[in-house]
C-alpha cells in the first residue's frame, strides 16, 4: 500500500473548524467570521490541484456575508444556531444564482431559488463557500466518475475519495469547511466519510427536504451531512429538517425516539458473512471496533446478514436503475453522448427492465422488509464496516463496475429498507489510510443512534479529518485513569512518526505530547530502509568522529500508552535508548543491523524531513505512492 500523506491543512495547526472550537473562539472574541473564511480560502488554495470544487462563491461576497454576521448584536447572533459556520454543498443541490451541474456541464442550469435545505442553513447563520465535485448524476461510490476530474483522497492522492459525494467529504476533511451536504442513495454519504476520516450522517428518507436536489432515485434519495464530529452533524440536521410540501417524500410524521442508556445491544453480521475482499487490515480494524463498542457498554448480537445482502444486490441489479433513467430522461434525448461512458452505461441499462420487473422487485423487497424487521426488537443498532476495503484510483479506472459494487456491500440496503445511518472514523490502517464503521437503525432513530455513534467515535480517539486536530474531550467513562498517565515516557522519533508524517497519528491518538525538537548526540547515522511503506529511516549509533546530530522530535506518552505503541513497532525497527545533544537519554527508534546492509545512507541531510524535501526524497515518496 502507498504512503498515506495528508493534504495540507489551512491556518494554524491549533485551529479546528469543529463547531465547539469556532463557537468558543467567537464568544471569547479571539476569532471573527472573516478570519475563519480566510483560513478556509487558504486551505482551498493550498490544495488547488485536487478537484474538490466545481464552483465557488465570490470572495467579496463571502467577506460581505461575514461582515454582515459580525455586525449582529449578541442576542441576534445567539438566535442563529450555525452562526459563522462555513459549509459547502454537493453540486446536485441548488443554490440560487449558482449553476447546478450534477457533474455534467451540458446539463447545467442556474436556479432562481436555493434548495430548501440550503436556505434553512443560510437562515441559521451558516456561510456557504461553494459547490463540490461528485460522481456524475450521483451515480457511483468512487469519486472518479466526474468530467471535472477524479477527486483524490485527503490522506493519499493515489487513492479514491469515495463517491458520489467526494468533493463534500474532502472539503470537510481538509479543513476547507466545517460541514458539507452530500446526497446518499446507495452509500454516498457514508463511503466518502470512511475514506476521509470524518463523520457521515444519512438521515431517514424525507427528514431533510430534497426539494431543489437533482434526483438520482427519487424514492430513495437522502440529503446527507458530512462533519468532523457526530455532535456537529446532529446540529446541522436539527437546523435543516422539517416537513416541506415541495418534496413529495417529505415526512409529515417526524416523531423521534429517545436516547438509550449507557448499556445497549448492537447487531454484528455473522463472522462467516463478513466480507473484506481479502483486505486483512480492514478486517482487523473492524474487529477492534467491535471491542471498542463492548468497552463503551455495548453487547454484540450476531445476526444473519444474508437478507440484507440480498436487498443490497437489488439496488443496481434490479429495476431501480430505471428511476435514475426517469430522473434525466428528457435530457438524455439527444444528449446521452454528453455523459461519461460508465455513467451512461449504468443509466441506459434501465431499458432492459419492464414495469412487471419493477412490481416483482417491490414485492420481493416487501418480503425482505418483513424478514429483517424482527431483528430490531433485540438490538438498538447495527454495526458494520463502512466499506469492505479501499482502492487506488488506477484500480477503479481499470475495473469501474465490480470495484464500485464491492464498496456498496454494507451500504446499498439501507435506503431500500428505510433505515438511518451514521458513519464514524474507527482508526487508521497500517498504511496510514483511515477506516470507518457505520451504525444503522430504523427510521427516525437518529437521536439514539447519534448518541451511540458519538461514544463510538470518541472511543476510537482518532484526530479530526486530515488536519491532525485532536478529538474533543472524551466522555468521562472513556478518560484515561490517573494511574495510566502518572508515569510519562519520553520517546525520540526520527521518521514517519514526526509531526505531519503518516504515522504521527499513532502518537496523537494515544494522547502523545510534543515536548521539543532537537538533535541526537553526534555519532549517529540515518539510513533509508528499502521496501517500507510508508517509507521509513533507520537510526544507527556508530560513535564515529565528525558526524553531526540527527534531527528528532521528543514526545511524551503515558507508560501504558507507550507499551501499546512499542508493541506496534514492526521489525526491523525496535525501541531502544537514544542519546540527545544535551546528554539526555530517552527511548527511541533503533534498527536491526542486517536491515542496514543495503540501505542508503542519508545522514548528510541531517534529518528525515530534509531528506524528503530533497529531489531524491520526492522520488522515493512518489515510488512508494505507486505501490500497493
Amino acid at each position: 500500500m502507498p504512503t498515506a500523506k495528508p493534504i495540507e491543512a489551512a491556518g494554524p495547526a491549533s485551529l479546528s473548524l469543529d463547531f465547539t472550537t469556532l463557537r468558543d473562539a467567537y464568544a471569547a472574541g479571539t476569532l471573527r467570521p472573516r478570519e475563519v473564511l480566510a483560513a478556509c480560502i487558504d486551505a482551498i488554495e493550498r490544495n488547488g490541484s485536487n478537484p474538490v470544487w466545481i464552483s465557488r462563491v465570490d470572495t467579496a461576497r463571502l467577506f460581505a456575508r461575514a461582515d454582515e454576521l459580525d455586525k449582529l448584536d449578541a442576542a441576534s447572533a445567539a438566535r442563529l444556531p450555525l452562526f459563522g459556520i462555513p459549509f459547502a454543498v454537493k453540486d446536485n443541490i441548488d443554490v440560487a444564482g449558482m449553476p447546478t451541474t450534477a457533474g455534467c456541464p451540458a446539463y447545467a442550469y442556474t436556479p432562481p431559488v436555493s434548495a430548501t435545505v440550503v436556505q434553512k442553513l443560510l437562515d441559521a447563520g451558516a456561510i456557504l463557500l461553494g459547490k463540490t465535485n461528485l460522481d456524475q448524476f450521483a451515480t457511483g461510490l468512487t469519486g472518479t466518475r466526474s468530467p471535472f476530474g477524479a477527486c483524490r483522497n485527503a490522506f493519499d492522492p493515489t487513492y479514491i475519495a469515495g463517491g458520489s459525494s467526494s468533493g463534500s467529504a474532502v472539503a470537510v476533511a481538509a479543513g476547507m469547511v466545517s460541514f458539507a451536504l452530500g446526497t446518499d442513495t446507495a452509500g454516498s454519504g457514508r463511503v466518502p466519510a470512511a475514506f476521509n476520516n470524518i463523520v457521515g450522517l444519512k438521515p431517514s428518507r424525507g427528514l431533510i427536504s430534497a426539494a431543489g436536489v437533482v434526483p438520482a432515485c427519487q424514492s430513495l434519495d437522502c440529503v446527507s451531512i458530512f462533519a468532523l464530529t457526530v455532535a456537529d452533524a446532529r446540529e446541522v440536521l436539527r437546523a435543516a429538517d422539517g416537513f416541506d410540501a415541495r418534496d413529495p417524500y417529505s415526512r409529515p410524521d417526524r416523531s423521534r425516539h429517545s436516547t438509550p442508556g449507557a448499556a445497549f445491544r448492537f447487531g454484528v453480521p455473522r463472522a462467516d458473512q463478513l466480507e473484506f475482499f481479502h483486505d486483512r487490515d480492514a478486517e482487523r480494524q473492524f474487529s477492534a471496533s467491535v471491542e471498542r463498542m463492548r468497552a463503551i457498554g455495548g453487547t454484540p448480537v450476531e445476526f444473519d446478514f444474508s437478507p440484507f445482502a440480498r436487498v443490497a444486490q437489488m439496488l443496481y441489479g434490479g429495476p431501480w436503475t430505471a428511476e435514475r433513467y426517469a430522473a434525466i430522461r428528457d435530457f438524455l434525448v439527444g444528449h446521452s453522448y454528453e455523459l461519461l461512458p460508465v455513467t451512461r452505461d449504468i443509466i441506459l441499462s434501465a431499458a432492459r427492465h419492464t414495469a412487471a420487473d419493477a412490481f416483482a422487485a417491490l414485492h420481493e423487497l416487501q418480503g425482505l422488509k418483513q424478514e429483517t424487521a424482527g431483528l430490531w426488537a433485540g438490538i438498538d443498532c447495527m454495526l458494520v464496516p463502512s466499506t469492505p476495503t479501499i482502492y487506488g484510483i488506477g484500480e477503479v479506472e481499470a475495473d469501474p463496475f465490480q470495484l464500485n459494487t464491492n464498496l456498496g456491500y454494507y451500504t446499498n440496503f439501507v435506503n431500500l429498507l428505510e433505515l438511518c445511518a451514521v458513519a464514524v472514523p474507527s482508526g487508521f490502517r497500517d498504511d496510514g489510510l483511515p477506516c470507518g464503521v457505520t451504525l444503522i437503525a430504523p427510521a427516525l432513530h437518529e437521536d439514539p443512534l447519534c448518541d451511540i455513534a458519538a461514544r463510538c467515535h470518541q472511543a476510537a480517539q482518532v484526530p479530526l479529518g486530515a488536519t491532525g486536530n485532536p478529538m474533543p474531550a472524551m466522555a468521562p467513562a472513556e478518560r484515561k485513569t490517573e494511574a495510566s498517565t502518572a508515569v510519562e515516557v519520553q520517546l525520540a522519533v526520527v521518521g514517519a512518526h514526526l509531526s505531519g508524517e503518516p504515522l504521527n497519528h499513532q502518537l496523537t491518538r494515544r494522547g502523545g505530547k510534543l515536548l521539543r525538537k532537537c538533535l541526537t548526540a553526534s555519532g549517529y547515522r540515518l539510513y533509508l530502509l528499502p521496501d517500507t511503506a510508508p517509507p521509513k529511516p533507520g537510526l544507527r549509533r556508530t560513535d564515529e568522529d565528525g558526524l553531526n546530530g540527527i534531527e528528532v522530535e521528543v514526545w511524551s506518552l503515558g507508560i501504558g500508552e507507550f507499551g501499546e505503541f512499542a508493541a506496534e513497532v514492526p521489525p526491523p525497527l525496535g525501541i531502544g535508548s537514544v542519546t540527545l545533544e544535551d546528554g539526555a537519554v530517552v527511548k527511541g527508534f533503533i534498527c536491526e543491523g542486517h536491515a542496514l546492509e543495503h540501505a542508503l545512507d542519508i545522514s548528510h541531510f541531517g534529518g528525515w524531513k530534509n531528506y524528503l524535501a530533497h529531489a531524491d526524497g520526492g522520488r522515493v515518496r512518489k515510488q512508494a505512492n505507486g505501490r500497493r
